[in-house]
């Protein structure tokens, strides 16, 4: 286990950001032997190492998008990420929130736990839009 100051909290945050945007990993951005556990509504997966982990981010998303917000915080022993997610497909812009929890060592993210709301398509976001009324975007 190791520290984690501000500002390679930011830096990771930022990589991490590349990294869903482009579904390349940057140079430093995960160890070799990262294990990753991925929850999404209905469903669970894990894999172990970076090639893994881009493989199953490609097979996931293999849409490029954007991330137009995030936000992370320092925990003991790593950082914990909330961020949303939107990408174009056929149907029109599609959208997601996530939160991940991930241990660092040497800098790198070594463990990474990542919880999705599940993608959110044109018609569920106009539905919600409809019926609810957020106080904060």
């Amino acid at each position: 286990m190791s520290t984690l100051d501000a500002r390679r909290a930011k830096e990771l945050a930022d990589l991490f950001v590349e990294f869903l945007e482009t579904n390349s990993a940057p140079e430093g951005l995960f160890t070799d032997d990262v294990f990753v556990d991925f929850s999404l509504p209905q469903w669970r997966l894990q894999t172990v190492g970076r090639d893994n982990l881009v493989t199953l981010r490609r097979g996931s998303h293999p849409a490029l998008g954007t991330v137009p917000r995030h936000r992370v915080d320092v925990t003991g022993t790593g950082m914990v990420l909330e961020f949303e997610e939107r990408w174009e497909e056929a149907e029109g812009t599609w959208y997601c929130r996530e939160m991940l929890r991930a241990e660092v060592r040497d800098g790198s993210m070594s463990e990474v736990s990542v919880y999705c709301t599940g993608d959110w398509s044109p018609a569920v976001q106009d539905a919600h839009g409809r019926e609810v009324t957020l106080i904060r975007p």
